[in-house]
């Protein structure tokens, strides 16, 4: 991808999950997607439980990582173009907060920049049951336009490991985002 293409927004919140959000970045930086990365501190501890990682893994060429807890990145500026945004996972406490416009943190203030400059936001949520209170926000954020894509992998493909599961999401996420790939088999019927 050209490097003046504009940056897209990855954030990893406090959600289990964490490899969505991993196969998420590891797709869009092997498609040279230029990208600002910000990872909550739940998300980071969840990194090392899950996967062993921490926010360190995100540190490569033509990536920002940004501290989620200040405010002068340029993700917090809708004068800062972008292509879109992706939180994945997502936690239901940040989709509510999202929902309701409150910016406590990078995080948030990015969300709300991207519904507000109308720029494409895909929600990443991880979360089961949903009570009527998550359905409500997420209805609420798709009719304000955000896109919500919950983690629920197909299993036509016959997957074998979590990582396929999750490539199948970072498949999805990318054909929302218009980015081509091909991280999932795509579905041809009965041929």
């Amino acid at each position: 991808m050209n490097s003046k293409a504009a940056p897209l927004v990855l954030t990893i919140s406090g959600a289990s999950g964490a490899i969505y959000g991993k196969e998420i970045f590891d797709r869009l930086h092997k498609a040279g997607v230029p990208l600002h990365v910000v990872v909550t501190a739940t998300a980071n501890k969840i990194l090392g439980d899950e996967l062993d990682l921490d926010e360190g893994y995100f540190k490569k060429t033509g990536v920002m990582v940004c501290d989620n807890a200040r405010y002068d990145y340029p993700i917090a500026s809708g004068s800062f173009l972008t292509s879109g945004m992706v939180v994945a996972p997502c936690s239901m406490g940040c989709l509510a907060r999202i929902s309701a416009g409150i910016s406590g943190d990078l995080l948030e203030r990015a969300a709300d920049v991207h519904l507000k400059e109308r720029r494409p936001l895909v929600l990443v949520p991880r979360e089961t049951p949903l009570s009527d209170i998550h359905l409500e926000n997420m209805l609420r954020l798709s009719r304000a336009g955000a896109v919500i894509l919950p983690a629920m992998p197909a299993f036509t493909h016959r997957p074998q490991t979590p990582q396929e599961m999750a490539a199948f999401i970072a498949g999805r996420v990318l054909d929302i985002l218009k980015i081509p790939n091909d991280v999932a088999p795509r579905y041809k019927g009965g041929e």
